[in-house]
């Protein structure tokens, strides 16, 4: 499955690396408001630096959590409608949805898209947005080429401010 490593997480000081270390890098973002209960999400794709493509929605009655998934949900199946066979790296500065991608899905899939509680006496419970998650999993184990890392948010890199700007207009 695709690996996070300290080693490919961008750090604020490798701003300028973000666009030219690889072919094809694809910022996403989702973002939420709680006084209208409205998400949004949005991926922007660069090959070679230059941007490719894009897309961007809203839903009503989310969460930001849901929006995050759901914005590397997207950028995964633009991948794979635009760039199949190329390697690719999907960049979030969401923790939940860079661990959900290479940490958790492997363990939510074994336990049948439950949380498994460390006390044995506990229910299991069902994972928030598993629709999504499912979805994920089905087109991550189509394409191995996508690697999916961590990037600082709101800290001045160009594809992750683009990627904000657009989720806050499907948000809108």
């Amino acid at each position: 499955m695709n690996d996070v490593s300290g080693n490919s997480s961008l750090k604020e000081n490798d701003t300028s690396r973000a666009l030219t270390d690889q072919r094809l890098e694809i910022f996403v973002d989702g973002c939420f408001e709680p006084a209208s209960r409205r998400g949004g999400w949005a991926f922007v794709a660069y090959r070679d630096g230059v941007e490719v493509g894009f897309d961007f929605g809203g839903e009503p009655d989310s969460s930001n959590n849901a929006m995050e998934a759901i914005a590397v949900l997207k950028a995964i199946v633009w991948i794979q409608a635009n760039a199949l066979k190329e390697q690719a790296i999907i960049w979030s500065d969401s923790i939940y949805a860079v661990t959900g991608c290479n940490n958790w899905l492997p363990v939510w899939k074994e336990n049948g898209w439950k949380k498994i509680q460390a006390n044995p006496n506990a229910r299991r419970r069902t994972i928030s947005n598993a629709d999504v998650w499912k979805a994920i999993d089905l087109h991550l184990h189509r394409d191995n080429l996508i690697n999916i890392v961590w990037c600082k948010g709101h800290s001045g890199i160009p594809g992750n401010e683009r990627a904000d700007e657009l989720a806050d207009r499907g948000r809108l």
